[in-house]
């Protein structure tokens, strides 16, 4: 997928951040949405915004998609100020919205067709870009059809291909894959990983940390409106959380008992968290902490060892789950 290249000399622009953020705030009637952030995403990039609903993410995307003005701080996109060059940045953004906006009383090629001519494009040109853009989306058999009856991840599909017509500097996509079926969400992972290898700036929120260590260089993890940790997943991981993760159910009301006999036992660097569901053991060695609950006479309902995640960060840092 093509995209096209800034106007102003070509080596200051590959060296400097498409987008920087210094102090970052939103307001609403008192409320703080987002409350002094800094950030800066580089060109190639995927970048990510993970956290809750209400972290502030969708605020921070509306601010960087200049349909938003921010509250104070300073904001840099492409070089160009949100205030004085709005119209000019928006035109080199592709942005992808929770919700999808397309036209569902015409065709899935006129969507494509029409929205191009929204940026001036002549007919010769958006032909064999509609094509392009219709066989990365894989939709190409179902080019003539109206959009009304197509799938969730078709429309999903569909809308990140209309975002790319005008071969955006950087595409924007607020929690791309809700509401799809775990198919639909592997399809346009493909989707989007093929983008990003192409070159394609990514800017991405998402409250699904498979999906952020699946598509993400580098990400934020946002609670409350403030940035609470920075890095890639693998380094994020590594700095806040160990190797594995031990998760023990048992019988209702005794999760407090399992847990104060668990936290007793564990070595130096490990921890113990108790859910209201659960009890978790970050540990080293996974398969040896299971046993060492079985000799301390436990007997969990059940037992999972996996690896860390990023859900596991963001429990370390909040004290609460992504979904909470």
């Amino acid at each position: 997928m093509s995209v096209s290249g800034a106007t102003a000399e070509p080596g200051p622009l590959i060296s400097a951040p498409l987008i920087s953020a210094r102090g970052l705030t939103k307001q609403f009637a008192g409320f703080t949405a987002v409350d002094g952030i800094d950030f800066e995403v580089a060109r190639g990039e995927a970048f990510g915004f993970l956290g809750p609903n209400g972290a502030g993410k969708s605020s921070t995307m509306r601010m960087v998609s200049c349909v938003a003005p921010l509250t104070s701080g300073s904001l840099q996109i492409l070089g160009m100020d949100p205030v004085q060059d709005g119209p000019r940045i928006r035109a080199r953004l592709g942005v992808v919205p929770q919700q999808d906006t397309l036209d569902t009383e015409l065709t899935v090629r006129e969507n494509l067709y029409i929205y191009g001519r929204y940026f001036g494009m002549s007919r010769r040109v958006l032909r064999p870009k509609v094509d392009e853009l219709l066989d990365f989306a894989q939709l190409t058999e179902r080019a003539d059809s109206k959009v009304e009856p197509l799938s969730g991840g078709m429309k999903r599909r569909l809308t990140i291909a209309r975002s790319l017509i005008n071969d955006p500097d950087i595409l924007m996509l607020d929690e791309p894959t809700t509401g799809l079926d775990p198919q639909a969400r592997h399809v346009l992972w493909d989707r989007l990983y093929r983008l990003k290898q192409d070159g394609v700036t990514l800017v991405l929120t998402t409250h699904y940390m498979d999906e952020a260590e699946q598509l993400c260089d580098r990400l934020v993890v946002m609670d409350g409106g403030r940035i609470v940790a920075e890095g890639s997943p693998l380094s994020l991981i590594a700095e806040h959380s160990t190797r594995e993760v031990v998760e023990l159910r048992f019988a209702p009301g005794s999760n407090g008992a399992a847990a104060a006999r668990l936290g007793a036992a564990i070595a130096a660097g490990e921890r113990v968290d108790e859910l209201p569901d659960r009890v978790l053991l970050y540990v080293s060695d996974g398969e040896q902490a299971l046993s060492r609950a079985h000799e301390l006479g436990l007997s969990p309902v059940s037992s999972l060892v996996r690896r860390s995640t990023l859900e596991d960060v963001f429990l370390r840092l909040t004290g609460r789950s992504l979904v909470d």
